[in-house]
Parts: C-alpha cells; structure tokens; sequence
C-alpha cells in the first residue's frame, strides 16, 4: 500500500510540473492509472484531494486556476518549485562531510549519504569530506539501537502526536504515555525525547532506552506549541542531570564511575577505597546515581538521597 501510494505521488508531481497549462481533474485522471482505476467519481475526487494535500506538505507549489469556462485546473511552475543553486565553501562542505559521517551507524547513513552524493553531484568541493583517505585520527559515531529512534525522528518531522509505554526509573511496570514529540538529542551517549506530555499537561522528557513496544503515531493536531531548539536543549540537559544550581556530595568506589569523575567539580581521594565527590544537582541525578548501583552512596543532599533509596526499592521490589 506504502508503495502504491508513493508511486501515485510520484506520477501525479511529474504530471504537474511536466505540463506547461494547468490540468483538470478529468485530464489527470486519465493520466495516471491509480486515478483510472479508482471505482468512482467520489472515490476519485478523495484520492486526489488527498494526493494533492500530501504533495502541498511535501513541499511543491501547486497552483489552481479556474479558466474562462470555469473549469478548475491544477500545475505546479518549476520556477517555482527549483531551488537555488547550492553554494559551500570548504568549511560548510567539511562540516557536511562530518555530520554524514556521525551518522554512518545510525539509521540515517542512507540519507546521510545519498544527501551527500546529491551536493557532490551539484558541485560541492571533494574536500568536503574531511574523511575521504583511508585514515583518520577521529572517528565520531552517534549510535542508535533504540527501536523507538526511527519512528519517533518521523513523528518529530512530521509533527504527528505518539503513544509508547514508558518505564520510570523507580517503575516496576511500563505506562502509557500519549506526547507531542518536539526533538530527540543525544546527551551523554543516551538518546532523549522531549515534548509535551498531555496527561500531565506538561513539558516531559523521555530517555529511549526506557520505552517499551512500539510507538505508535496519530494523525491529529499539535495542542501546545513547539519551543525553540535551544530551549529544547536546555530541557534535556536540565532533565538528564545537567546544569543543576546546587551540589550533590557522593561517595564513590575507587576505580568506578568515571562519568560521574568526568562531571565532579572538586574529587577528594579516600584511604578506605572510596572516593567524594561533589557534583552538580539537577532533575534527574537521581535517576544517573542509580545506574551505577553499588558503586555510589549519596552523603547529601538528604532529598537526593532519599530519592535513590526510594529508586533502588522500587528496582529490588520489581
């Protein structure tokens, strides 16, 4: 179905901007064999209204002219659906060159790639690709193996609400959530979704790892409305432990937990085989602690340790 669809897409754009007068409905239904083999008129006319709001979505210009008799044809003017001619100096082109390359492992490596063959196609500088010899110093990587990446990147583009199960930390089962995605982001190897949670009424973020089953998408409108990239940023950093305005003291094993190391801002060594820390406190911490199990005890802030013990009963309990 997915591919008879895009075929009828496909035939229908080519018929648009193919003809140098606008087409009418009857003209284009004898043009494409999808239309000619639709049952009836009202079958038809749902057809290509749909057909013609997802080319409008997709990004061409379709315009309507009604004629000296009334007829209503349809054309989409390649003037006014070319872009302009792309130009990259080095820079940009090496930047492009690297982005394709982080995301070799993902489920984007074939975009990534066929969009690079595309610039090189249209004159982008070979040294674009900072990666072209056989050797290189730096290998960058974004890996994704959460099923829930690829559908929810879709939702995010397509601005289409999701429903997924979703384990809290301190969770022995999964619930339903229902969110209108706004962006994923990496944040310390882990990928995050932040959006709106209409449950709660309220801006969420979601860690990937922890959603279950399939994520299914809905075809409805957006209720809230999407903020800035960087203050969607800001939220995943704030929710995944970062940017928090207080300290946290934590004993450490020695050995054990270099990302908490790499994020301590003062680190005294102990003679007992355990090491303290501080470190910023922000939402979600607890959350982080917990993951390292054995190897971490929270001296203070009493909240912060509170919620740790609350969160490793829960994970003990299930």
């Amino acid at each position: 179905m997915a591919i008879a669809k895009a075929e009828r897409l496909m035939n229908l754009a080519l018929c648009l901007l193919g003809t140098r007068r606008p087409l009418s409905k009857r003209e284009l239904r004898g043009s494409i064999e999808a239309y000619m083999e639709a049952g009836n008129d009202e079958s038809f006319n749902r057809m290509f209204e749909r057909d013609k709001d997802d080319l409008r979505e997709l990004g061409l210009v379709i315009e309507t002219v009604e004629n000296l008799d009334g007829d209503t044809g349809y054309l989409a003017r390649r003037d006014s659906n070319r872009l302009p001619a792309v130009s990259l100096d080095a820079e940009e082109a090496a930047a492009l060159g690297l982005a394709a390359k982080v995301w070799q492992q993902a489920r984007l490596a074939g975009a990534a790639s066929g969009a690079l063959q595309k610039l090189r196609a249209g004159g982008m500088p070979e040294a674009g690709d900072p990666y072209a010899g056989q050797h290189s110093a730096i290998e960058p990587r974004i890996p994704v193996h959460e099923a829930a990446f690829e559908p929810l990147m879709l939702a995010c583009r397509d601005r289409r609400p999701v429903t997924f199960d979703y384990r809290k930390s301190n969770a022995a089962r999964p619930e339903a959530r229902q969110v209108e995605p706004w962006a994923l982001e990496c944040w310390r190897g882990h990928w995050y979704l932040a959006g709106y949670d209409r449950d709660r009424g309220a801006e969420r973020v979601f860690r990937l790892s922890r959603i279950t089953g399939k994520v299914r998408s809905k075809a409805a409108k957006y209720t809230a409305e999407v903020p800035d990239v960087v203050t969607v940023r800001e939220t995943v950093a704030s929710w995944a432990g970062e940017g928090g305005d207080r300290s946290a003291l934590i004993r450490l094993r020695a050995g054990a937990g270099y990302p908490l190391r790499a994020r301590a801002t003062a680190v005294r060594e102990g003679a007992d085989g355990w090491d303290e820390l501080e470190i910023p406190y922000g939402h979600g911490l607890d959350a982080w602690l917990v993951e390292f199990g054995p190897d971490v005890v929270v001296v203070e802030p009493a909240d912060l340790r509170a919620d740790v013990v609350d969160r490793l009963r829960a994970v003990a309990q299930g």
